[in-house]
């Protein structure tokens, strides 16, 4: 008689839960597509939230400044109203030197403030819309940086900026290690950055302004590892839609302040102002 050799057409399991591994296996995948998904999402937002700042800087930019001295605003003492090089439009006066100018600071603060504490109450659309608000105009409170930096060295922090936080949040993304106890350290830091770059308003150190800056760096790229792990732990496979996308919003908005942050603190040491 024949002896059956090599694998038999019962060998061949067509269950496909049998194929793909057990229950908990298919749940694990699961959850890692899930989770994948989620922080495609955060960083989708936080990608359009920079687009949109980028835009509006340069759009407010571009209707600040004039080449022509005839056309500049005029400034207290009948002189055209300049930063810098470059001359300022109506609109660039208003914004940058007429007490308009602390709604412009002021005004990101309070909605990023606003957002923080009422997007648990809101859907997701409405905050979709204020975060979008919100880099806005952020946008436009950035655009003075056009005025007293060179291009060509903003382009140059920003090109820097981009490439540590991708690498800060892949580090935090894939690390095994339990960020969790930097928290404290990073918090404490943060206040201490913001208590001096108060002080320095009156003192204008540059001295001050040089340990600010190199301080905030590490302030700042420290919490981009330690933000990115704790929103990869915010994920919860049963979360509805809702409560999905304000995680993701609010996980996009603390990544964004970590990049714009970072940016500014780099900027302040490498960037080159224009005189």
């Amino acid at each position: 008689m024949w002896e059956e050799r090599g694998p038999k057409m019962s060998d061949y399991n067509t269950n496909p839960a049998a194929r793909y591994g057990t229950t908990a296996a298919r749940d694990r995948v699961a959850v890692d597509a899930g989770l994948r998904a989620y922080m495609l999402g955060v960083y989708n937002y936080m990608a359009i939230g920079l687009a949109v700042t980028g835009l509006f800087a340069l759009g407010v930019y571009m209707l600040s400044v004039t080449g022509d001295a005839s056309l500049a605003a005029k400034g207290a003492s009948g002189a055209a109203a300049r930063i810098g090089s470059q001359y300022l439009t109506g609109i660039g006066y208003a914004l940058f030197v007429s007490p308009l100018k602390w709604v412009v600071i002021f005004a990101p603060l309070a909605l990023v403030f606003f957002l923080s504490f009422r997007v648990d109450r809101m859907s997701v659309s409405a905050a979709q819309a204020t975060f979008w608000i919100y880099a806005a105009l952020v946008g436009v409170s950035l655009s003075i940086l056009l005025l007293v930096y060179t291009h060509t060295s903003i382009a140059r922090v920003f090109f820097i900026t981009a490439a540590s936080f991708g690498a800060l949040s892949l580090w935090g993304y894939t690390t095994k290690r339990d960020l969790s106890g930097w928290g404290t350290f990073l918090f404490m830091g943060l206040i201490g950055i913001i208590i001096a770059s108060l002080v320095n308003i009156w003192l204008a150190s540059s001295m001050l302004q040089f340990i600010v800056s190199a301080a905030g760096v590490l302030i700042f790229a420290g919490l981009t590892a330690y933000d990115t792990q704790q929103i990869k732990e915010m994920y919860d496979v049963n979360d509805d839609s809702t409560v999905a996308g304000r995680k993701s919003i609010m996980g996009a908005l603390r990544l964004y302040l970590d990049f714009i942050n970072l940016f500014m603190m780099l900027l302040n040491l490498f960037g080159q102002r224009d005189e």
